[in-house]
């Protein structure tokens, strides 16, 4: 069966195989309702804050991206496909939360396919609206941890992207992979898998070997 490529990929699909690039988005964006849910079930929000919070996660990056670069209404608005995966996983996070904990190593997983996907993508995208390859690739990243930052705001809690993994990091890296690519003239294809591939690599090497950005050396006493 041949999966229905929505209208955020109607140039991508012609990069990358569409049935690849749809479940894989699929798949980033259950992993980031799930982050969501599962910070909301530790805050102890209502059932209905949790499904907020989860929805939130899973859509603010790619929102934000698609006002900034006037792609509207925004992709999340106009495919129900988001809204269903995101109420799903706050469903499950809310009955099911001990097993859904159980799978934090495959939810991390799918986490790093969704943050890779979803930077190079939302890179490319701005490309291709005209944005400047520079702040093409910060967009692809503000696509990649939009949902992150929302939902730690909203949790009140400092930003996870702010402060450790390499987590905005990759992202951005992944989309100046992208944006050189253009620049120099080569098809999409090689920049947004290697685009990828360095995100992951990048956040492989955070959770597994401990690499951190830089913090500063001084502290208020």
């Amino acid at each position: 069966m041949k999966v229905a490529v929505p209208p955020l990929y109607k140039d991508m699909h012609n990069y990358i195989s569409a049935d690849l690039i749809v479940v894989s988005d699929w798949v980033g964006t259950l992993a980031f309702a799930l982050s969501g849910a599962l910070l909301g079930v530790r805050k102890q929000f209502d059932l209905f804050g949790i499904l907020f919070l989860s929805f939130v996660v899973a859509v603010t990056g790619g929102v934000m991206r698609d006002v900034l670069i006037g792609a509207l209404p925004p992709a999340a608005v106009t495919n129900t496909h988001y809204f269903m995966l995101s109420v799903g996983a706050g469903l499950l996070t809310f009955f099911w939360y001990p097993r859904i904990v159980s799978l934090q190593k495959q939810i991390l997983l799918c986490d790093m396919i969704g943050l890779a996907l979803f930077s190079v993508i939302g890179t490319q995208k701005a490309l291709e609206y005209g944005i400047n390859p520079l702040m093409a690739a910060i967009l692809g990243m503000l696509t990649g941890i939009g949902g992150g930052m929302a939902r730690d705001v909203l949790a009140r809690e400092i930003p996870f992207v702010l402060r450790a993994d390499l987590y905005a990091i990759a992202a951005l890296a992944a989309g100046g992979i992208v944006s050189v690519g253009h620049v120099i003239g080569l098809e999409p294809q090689l920049p947004m898998l290697s685009g990828a591939g360095l995100c992951i690599f990048l956040r492989l090497m955070a959770i597994y070997r401990g690499w951190r950005a830089p913090v500063p050396r001084w502290e208020d006493k």
